[in-house]
């Protein structure tokens, strides 16, 4: 007597084929990015801190109605070193700090530079150029950890750069620094411009000129809590 095998149907995966994705490298500009990461990674109704607020130009595209933002930075008084929050109450910190620093010089006129933007020169305790951006990525980031709940999510922008002639690859130092703080990376996003960036003169190029920017996405983990 022949026997029928019943062979188990394979449960098809949930879900829809898609190519309309958050990509991690695009050719866009920083708002349209930040939109993405939030969604990514912040909840609606999250408390965030921006602290480093500016214009307000990362949030042009963003409903602020759907998140209780706190935006602060140096001209309204508050230092992203020192804020004025208690432990462990923030679900979100964005954290854009110059990426440069060219105390007296006008080598990087216009760009996002601690002289024209936060005017802070007096408070980089006494390092110049990279070391002084690095420390204040450093000392923001510190702070923000304490501000942060468990598993709160740290928004960073930054950028490489050509100091004194050396490759500083910033946003390699950043991720290892801050691995040591107990952030774990979640993301990274590199934004490129859509435009060619120049210099006023150069007699013979050495590096390859910057064209893009990162925004690194960690997330504040304290294990067995």
């Amino acid at each position: 007597m022949e026997m029928l095998v019943k062979t188990k149907k394979r449960k098809s995966p949930d879900g829809i084929s898609t190519n309309n994705l958050i990509f991690s490298a695009v050719i866009d500009n920083n708002t349209n990015i930040f939109v993405d990461i939030l969604k990514l990674y912040v909840l609606e109704k999250s408390i965030i801190a921006d602290v480093t607020y500016g214009k307000g130009a990362f949030w042009r595209n963003v409903d602020k109605s759907l998140y209780v933002l706190k935006a602060t930075d140096l001209k309204n008084g508050i230092d992203c070193r020192k804020l004025p929050y208690e432990n462990d109450t923030i679900d979100c910190v964005v954290f854009d700090p110059p990426y440069m620093h060219t105390p007296g010089g006008t080598a990087h006129k216009n760009h996002q530079n601690f002289e024209e933007y936060y005017k802070n020169n007096s408070i980089t305790n006494g390092k110049k150029y990279h070391e002084a951006v690095i420390d204040l990525y450093l000392s923001g980031a510190q702070e923000a950890f304490r501000v942060l709940k468990n598993k709160g999510i740290l928004i960073i922008k930054c950028q490489d750069e050509v100091c004194a002639n050396k490759q500083r690859l910033t946003h390699v130092e950043i991720i290892n620094e801050l691995e040591t703080m107990k952030f774990i990376v979640e993301d990274l996003f590199v934004v490129i411009r859509s435009n060619k960036p120049g210099v006023s003169r150069i007699l013979k190029q050495k590096h390859a000129r910057k064209n893009h920017s990162y925004f690194l996405v960690f997330r504040k983990l304290i294990k067995n809590k």
